[in-house]
């Protein structure tokens, strides 16, 4: 039985066939020449900045519930939060003013899967970002309210508030005041 040669010669024209290095390699494309944006200089994007910093956090009675680090990205346009509670609870923010809405905007996520989308403003120079919660097993809405405000001692105190009826009422949730680490 005579065997046809045309199924090798073809995987040796494959093999032999120039290939473009960047796709064999998987290497990125290479970086673009234009000059990178200046970042984020209005002063709207500097309102969250007085959170930026390393910090020890406690409750009202001063008891440590964990430490927060927060750092500026993307040439001041991001705030990234890294949340270590003392129980070893984790999770991270991203904050960023979205200058089109003219809103400030938090993405939380954290070691439970939990997604936080918060959206707000500068008022009387306390942060106050708001959002509602995905509807839980009973079809619940929670409604989520963080106020950020900077003290006179150089502390920021977070007050966390959640309303399980459309906001007629509201609990805290979590109350910390954040000090500087040395």
């Amino acid at each position: 039985m005579r065997r046809s040669l045309l199924p090798i010669i073809t995987t040796m024209a494959f093999a032999l066939a120039p290939v473009d290095s960047a796709v064999a390699e998987d290497k990125p494309a290479p970086p673009s020449t234009k000059p990178p944006p200046p970042g984020c200089t209005a002063p709207e994007h500097r309102q969250f900045d007085f959170w930026l910093g390393d910090w020890t956090v406690r409750e009202p009675s001063g008891k440590v519930v964990g430490e927060n680090h927060l750092t500026s990205l993307h040439k001041g346009c991001v705030l990234y939060e890294n949340w270590t509670g003392a129980g070893g609870f984790t999770g991270s923010s991203l904050n960023i003013y979205d200058a089109e809405r003219r809103k400030w905007h938090q993405t939380w996520t954290d070691i439970s899967g939990g997604l936080l989308r918060l959206d707000g403003e500068l008022v009387d120079g306390k942060m106050v970002l708001a959002g509602a919660s995905a509807p839980d097993a009973q079809g619940t809405i929670t409604l989520q309210r963080i106020t950020w405000t900077p003290l006179p001692d150089s502390r920021v105190r977070q007050h966390w508030e959640a309303s399980y009826d459309a906001g007629k009422t509201w609990t805290t949730a979590f109350d910390g005041y954040y000090t500087k680490m040395k």
